[in-house]
């Protein structure tokens, strides 16, 4: 880990998140709305808020302007609420009111939902495996990354090749400051994260051969793909990713593959007592789409450690970038850092490391061919 001062959260981890074998309980419903019939089927494992989203996908009517009637006695449960909890049968009827939300495409400087996440409220599942084994074993969830496997389409930008290691960078405040970007108040180069382009030219060699490399070299360095991997839209993010010139650039890198918000769900817990949820990334999708890559060669960098609570291990959590353009911001060499521990872990193992403690250890030890310039 390269940052200090995590809050910490006592998790409950419910006796329901042990893992079933036992085949799942599907519950077939119709509703109506706007005059027109509808059906769905939703799982007991699945919650309140599972129920919500597939009415939105058959009516664009987002869950907080649904009104659903006569599904269950009285108001509806909360979102975290199993819907075994419901006791409902299958033909079981209802009624939908509400005003479906439009198609046109939003100016994202307008839109309130962008990921402007504050760290007071993350928790670092590296401290707490029990959770995140939870959240892996719960019979939800499992099928939630087996459905987004099925549903991922992946546009490869550049090859993949077996053999080579992978690193997965999230984009959102860790390698830009998000918010003058979306508005527009800076110029897109000016809201990238000091020494980007560095950063990624200076571990290229070692975790991409298509970098030239000395003859000599190339039988003890690993190498490996970059993804890149957001949680906003595709269209905001491709448009985004060319104007920072990190594709269609001609830069000494290349980014293999990007993944946007509709490979991301939603986890259910309690924190403190409290109900608590919040998406993750699980890299399990990507491993399950491209079998060459498992926690032994994954890497993902995310300024947000929920993001990878379902896999802890994998995950290295680095400061948050914000305030671009201000003095604090352009003394920022979090990507130096970085850097340094990337390379020095370029030929090793990663299922033998905890990369909260090895990077703590060893990024100021090891001598990086990076060169910063402003």
């Amino acid at each position: 880990m390269i940052e200090e001062g995590t809050s910490s959260y006592t998790l409950n981890i419910p006796a329901e998140a042990e893992t079933r074998e036992d085949p799942e309980r599907w519950v077939h419903l119709q509703f109506t709305w706007s005059t027109k019939s509808f059906t769905l089927d939703i799982a007991d494992s699945d919650r309140v808020f599972d129920l919500k989203a597939a009415i939105q996908t058959l009516t664009r009517v987002p869950p907080e302007r649904q009104k659903i009637l006569g599904l269950v006695k009285g108001k509806l449960p909360p979102d975290q609420d199993r819907i075994s909890d419901l006791r409902l049968v299958s033909g079981k009827k209802f009624v939908l009111v509400g005003t479906p939300e439009g198609d046109e495409i939003k100016d994202p400087s307008q839109l309130e939902n962008l990921p402007d996440v504050v760290n007071d409220f993350d928790v670092d599942f590296s401290d707490n495996l029990d959770a995140s084994v939870a959240y892996k074993n719960d019979q939800r969830n499992i099928r939630k990354i087996k459905e987004a496997t099925d549903n991922l389409n992946v546009n490869i930008i550049h090859s993949l090749r077996p053999g080579k290691k992978l690193l997965v960078l999230d984009i959102d405040y860790t390698i830009l400051d998000t918010k003058p970007l979306t508005s527009g108040s800076l110029p897109p180069a000016e809201c990238a994260r000091p020494f980007l382009h560095e950063f990624l030219e200076a571990i290229y060699p070692y975790y991409d051969s298509r970098f030239p490399i000395q003859a000599e070299q190339r039988r003890t360095l690993t190498a490996a793909i970059v993804c890149i991997w957001s949680q906003t839209s595709w269209i905001w993010l491709e448009t985004k990713l060319v104007e920072l010139g990190m594709i269609g650039s001609n830069r000494n890198y290349q980014i293999s593959f990007v993944l946007d918000k509709t490979c991301m769900f939603t986890v259910f817990t309690e924190r403190d007592g409290r109900p608590w949820n919040h998406q993750v990334k699980p890299l399990q999708i990507i491993w399950n789409k491209f079998p060459n890559y498992n926690a032994a060669n994954t890497i993902h960098v995310d300024d947000l450690s929920r993001n990878f609570a379902l896999n802890p291990r994998e995950g290295l959590k680095i400061h948050a970038f914000k305030n671009a353009h201000t003095p604090e911001a352009m003394a920022d060499r979090e990507l130096h850092k970085l850097a340094r521990y990337l390379l020095h872990i370029r030929t090793v193992d990663f299922r033998t490391l905890h990369h909260k403690v090895s990077s703590a250890v060893h990024t100021m030890n090891v001598e990086v061919p990076i060169v910063l310039c402003s």
